[in-house]
């Protein structure tokens, strides 16, 4: 699960970035600048990134065996700004506890088998 976990991690920051990119740099210049340059690289480098977050959100949650609850939070982490880094934080402690956990159960049957 550690491997989910790194993967999940890593694409919650960057998908977090790249969101604050399109917020405060992107958008601004397009609007303000009447440059569409670069929103028009960022906001789909941002969207396909998404997707891959999705994903990968989506195959730690199963991991896991969350609550929809905490998908709901996953996915909302892609969509406000900053709000990834809590979320990511968050998630990657209770994903990490939930791995040890697992493991423990997972060495202690056949000890009881």
């Amino acid at each position: 699960m550690e491997a989910a976990i790194n993967r999940y991690r890593v694409l919650a920051i960057i998908v977090g970035v790249m969101l604050i990119l399109v917020c405060f740099v992107g958008f601004p210049l397009r609007v303000f600048a009447d440059n569409g340059t670069p929103s028009a690289f960022i906001s789909p480098t941002h969207g396909i990134l998404y997707i891959v977050y999705l994903a990968f959100a989506y195959d730690l949650w199963r991991k896991t065996a969350w609550p929809l609850k905490q998908m709901v939070i996953m996915v909302s982490a892609g969509l406000v700004p900053f709000l990834a880094f809590f979320v990511e934080k968050k998630i990657v402690r209770e994903a990490r506890e939930v791995a040890a956990a697992q493991a423990a159960q997972a060495a202690e049957a056949p000890a009881q088998a």
